[in-house]
């Protein structure tokens, strides 16, 4: 039995060096890719809820991580008390010609005066103004599930679930800063797009 064990230790060892062999270099941590870099330097407010706070810092963690990737360091974090209150701030930031992107990040859920689907669809709709009246960028991680219930188990899910939403935003960020950037530069040079 022990000479069983002994030829199958030693024909495992050998199937892990021959595959060992065989298998490509490749590093253990893959290249960060390589993003561009923006002509002017930017400069993003940040503005996130308190309600649930311990669930969207986890937008803004990843959000602060990925956007550093995507050569934007300048980023200013402000804290609001809800979801509701974050296009006034939105705005008022655009209005200071200070900030080249305003990224928004809550979670609405069901509980209070106002039914979330409200609460979700006004604050969207006045982000869309803020950014139109302005011509500063507004993106979105304000985030209405439908099924909300405080355990621990719907608390991991959104924790992990904003970490994505963190990243995903701070791309469509960088991504439209730079288109941005382009078509400005071709407006003001009097460039057909």
């Amino acid at each position: 039995m022990n000479q069983m064990l002994q030829d199958t230790e030693v024909q495992d060892t050998e199937v892990q060096t021959s595959q060992a062999e065989s298998a490509p270099d490749t590093p253990a941590n893959p290249p960060a890719p390589e993003h561009p870099h923006f002509a002017k330097p930017q400069r993003v407010a940040f503005v996130q809820s308190s309600w649930h706070r311990d669930v969207v810092e986890e937008c803004r963690i990843s959000f602060l991580k990925e956007i550093e990737a995507r050569h934007i360091t300048n980023v200013d974090v402000f804290e609001v008390p809800g979801s509701f209150e974050i296009p006034l701030h939105a705005q008022l930031l655009a209005k200071t010609r200070r900030y080249t992107a305003i990224v928004a990040a809550g979670l609405v859920v069901d509980g209070g005066i106002y039914r979330h689907e409200f609460v979700a669809d006004t604050v969207i709709k006045a982000l869309m103004d803020v950014q139109l009246r302005t011509e500063v960028p507004v993106f979105s991680a304000v985030l209405t599930p439908q099924q909300f219930h405080e355990t621990e188990v719907h608390y991991d899910f959104f924790r992990k679930h904003f970490v994505i939403k963190g990243i995903e935003v701070a791309e469509a960020c960088a991504n439209t800063l730079l288109s941005l950037e382009r078509l400005r530069g071709q407006v003001a040079a009097g460039i057909p797009g």
